[in-house]
């Protein structure tokens, strides 16, 4: 049912169609209360708090994922090729818990979520979550000092934290149907957001980007699936011998995930040859502690690398296959440009190793 009926919500925000008008009057609720509530900090009723290095927040003004986990990897990659020492703050969608923690190795997905532990196996940096992102990077602050920027997986919407640089993200499904949720997608007014605010840009992780009205900056990315699948065990697999390890094992290839936006993950396999006999579309995080069982084990599994952290603790045998993100080389200029232009502020206390 919850399946269904996020099916039919990602459906009806294409278009204006009779869903999203019956929709139009909660829309505006919503938006009443997100305006309410990014006044009380313009007004300095609530207060946004600083935590005396740079922070950049990737996030964006579309409910679900648009490629912000990719884009924080690779400016993880970026700074830390510049000599930054970065960590990574994040609320920890879906874990069971709200206490402030550090993401570890050994840390589960109900712990912190998983993004989280994706983004903590794969940068190999402190990465910290908490409900309050100030507490998160307070936290990682006080334990790794040396940490001289901060960079937040999610977060335009959440004003106590103060940013430096926002990043909004944006994939193939754009602004869809234009209007606030839940009658559509977005998370505030397109005329109020920070693309209209200094220190701003705007990346584009979709293979057809439509650019939009907007001032800031944007850029582009390109997306491609790694040529190789990894094991549970660290193992890897050609992505171009599968159909006839399938075929071999007479298990049928079995592509599901929970992200997003998951046909652009079917169609990326499917690009690369792929004979896929049957594919899940799950909603984004889905737990997968209810779907496999033995009902698949006649199937050969493959997912992509934010659902194998979860997929894995009941089905070791999948496959997972990631996707290699590289934005423009002018994305990084226009970073590398906004920080020197806070270096020399009295506001950080940083430096540059």
């Amino acid at each position: 049912m919850k399946q269904h009926i996020h099916y039919t919500l990602q459906q009806a925000w294409l278009t204006r169609g009779w869903l999203a008008i019956l929709l139009l009057p909660l829309s505006a609720l919503y938006g009443a209360l997100a305006w309410m509530h990014r006044h009380l900090y313009l007004w300095g009723i609530l207060k946004t708090q600083r935590v005396g290095v740079p922070v950049i927040v990737v996030g964006n003004i579309v409910a679900g994922g648009g490629g912000k986990t990719p884009t924080v990897i690779a400016l993880v990659h970026h700074l830390k090729s510049k000599g930054w020492h970065v960590g990574v703050v994040s609320r920890g969608y879906g874990r069971d818990n709200d206490i402030c923690t550090e993401v570890l190795p050994h840390s589960s997905v109900a712990q912190v979520g998983d993004e989280p532990l994706l983004l903590a196996n794969t940068c190999q940096v402190p990465v910290f979550v908490a409900t309050k992102r100030f507490d998160a990077a307070s936290q990682l602050l006080a334990k790794y000092p040396a940490t001289n920027i901060i960079i937040s997986d999610d977060g335009l919407q959440h004003h106590a934290l103060h940013h430096d640089v926002a990043i909004t993200v944006l994939d193939d499904r754009g602004m869809g149907n234009g209007w606030l949720l839940p009658a559509g997608p977005l998370r505030e007014k397109i005329r109020k957001t920070r693309l209209r605010e200094q220190n701003n840009m705007v990346l584009h992780t979709g293979n057809h980007p439509v650019k939009i009205a907007t001032t800031a900056p944007q850029f582009t990315a390109k997306r491609s699936l790694a040529q190789k699948a990894r094991r549970h065990d660290g193992g890897r697999v050609n992505l171009a011998d599968l159909n006839e390890m399938a075929t071999s094992a007479n298990k049928p290839l079995l592509a599901l995930a929970g992200i997003a936006n998951p046909e652009s993950f079917f169609a990326m396999l499917r690009d690369l040859g792929l004979q896929l006999s049957k594919t899940i579309a799950l909603p984004d995080h889905y737990a997968f502690d209810s779907i496999l069982g033995n009902k698949y084990a006649d199937y050969s599994l493959i997912c992509t690398d934010k659902d194998a952290v979860k997929l894995w603790q009941t089905a070791p045998q999948a496959l997972a296959v990631g996707l290699e993100f590289v934005p423009e080389s002018a994305f990084f200029t226009e970073v590398d440009q906004l920080l020197a232009g806070l270096k020399s502020s009295t506001s950080f206390k940083h430096h540059q190793s």
